[in-house]
């Protein structure tokens, strides 16, 4: 791993951000869409009431925010948000 010195610019590789970024939005819609849906069809499944529903649609929805995390670590290895000047 080098070490970044004071003389050493760095600029944000705008094309990699927006790549990354779109992807992310698209595979968020998906990921959280199917939380939602996914918790309201448990939630019948199972008989829970409305407040039952809830909780398991904030557990999903946790769960899909960890998914995010990992996409958008994973695509930053990919795609770099900054290059050397």
């Amino acid at each position: 791993m080098t070490t970044q010195t004071s003389n050493e610019r760095r600029e944000i590789a705008w094309p990699s951000v927006i790549t990354v970024l779109s992807a992310a939005i698209l595979i968020g819609a998906e990921v959280f869409g199917a939380a939602f849906a996914g918790g309201w069809a448990l939630a019948i499944l199972f008989g829970l009431d409305t407040f039952g529903t809830h909780i398991l649609q904030a557990a999903l929805f946790v769960i899909g925010v960890l998914v995010m995390i990992n996409f958008i670590r994973g695509a930053r290895r990919v795609e770099p948000f900054t290059r050397r000047v």
